[in-house]
């Protein structure tokens, strides 16, 4: 189960990525996006804002999180500060349950985004493949994942749900996988009619509180692991695997340094006029 609320504890840091995503994608007037993978939806309210003559779709497999997009859109049509930018907002934005695996969209699509979703998907590629052939010509697909599994944060779930403590309760459990690299995406998704631009930014953000990087992977990281336990085996897995955490991220008088590459890929299809 995914917590909204948990997610979004860090919500400025996690969103800095997405619009570094899709500040490259230059399309003028599309009239259908969509965001796959919304969880909570702010950030595809983003989307419906940039485009207001765009039908703007939000899609996501967690029910809590899409129950959360439709309720923030619900609550921002009864603000009275800007009532009519929030109706405008609700009457092309709207959320769907659905899983990125398999959802097809009602036409080609203008835009696509999918922000830090691919790392759950395994064979995340042939997915891509089909996604740049849902575009319609002059459409665009954005996508950005993380690709700092070798990092103690992740690195260190890895080694303890494989260690005879954990081996038996979670087994099966998926872990997030590794992202390819800039160049992998590259070579996958050039083709004739298909210009693409890929790149990594290692991000060093500065978390505040006590023992934070825990913090940040409960949303996120932990959610499959966690699903996994009852509750009694849940709080002992995060006591260990905190106390893990506090010796490899050392807290400074400005707070806690926690680095996170993430990988970056742009595909633009041609126009139909173009050759």
């Amino acid at each position: 189960m995914w917590d909204a609320g948990q997610y979004l504890r860090f919500g400025g840091e996690r969103a800095r990525p997405f619009f570094d995503l899709v500040a490259q994608v230059r399309a003028a007037r599309p009239g259908y996006v969509a965001d796959v993978g919304c969880g909570p939806g702010n950030l595809t309210a983003a989307l419906a804002e940039r485009w207001p003559d765009a039908t703007v779709v939000g899609v996501d497999n967690s029910p809590e999180m899409i129950a959360a997009a439709q309720e923030s859109t619900a609550l921002s049509t009864t603000g009275q500060a800007s009532t009519g930018q929030a109706a405008q907002r609700a009457a092309n934005l709207s959320f769907a349950l659905g899983d990125v695996r398999d959802w097809r969209p009602e036409r080609p699509l203008d835009v696509l985004v999918c922000n830090a979703v691919l790392q759950w998907v395994p064979g995340h590629d042939e997915l891509l493949l089909r996604w740049a052939d849902l575009l319609a010509p002059g459409g665009w697909l954005a996508f950005q994942l993380p690709g700092n599994f070798d990092q103690p944060s992740h690195a260190i779930v890895k080694e303890m749900a494989e260690s005879p403590r954990w081996r038996g309760p979670l087994a099966g459990v998926r872990l997030n996988r590794q992202a390819g690299d800039p160049a992998d995406y590259v070579a996958l998704l050039a083709r004739p009619g298909f210009e693409v631009d890929a790149w990594e930014t290692s991000y060093l953000h500065i978390l505040h509180g006590d023992n934070p990087v825990l913090e940040w992977t409960m949303g996120t990281t932990l959610r499959p692991v966690l699903g996994a336990l009852d509750a009694e085996q849940a709080a002992e897995f995060v006591r260990q695997y905190g106390e893990r955490l506090r010796t490899e991220y050392t807290p400074h008088p400005f707070g806690t340094l926690f680095p996170f590459r993430r990988v970056f890929t742009v595909v633009h299809r041609a126009d139909a006029g173009r050759g």
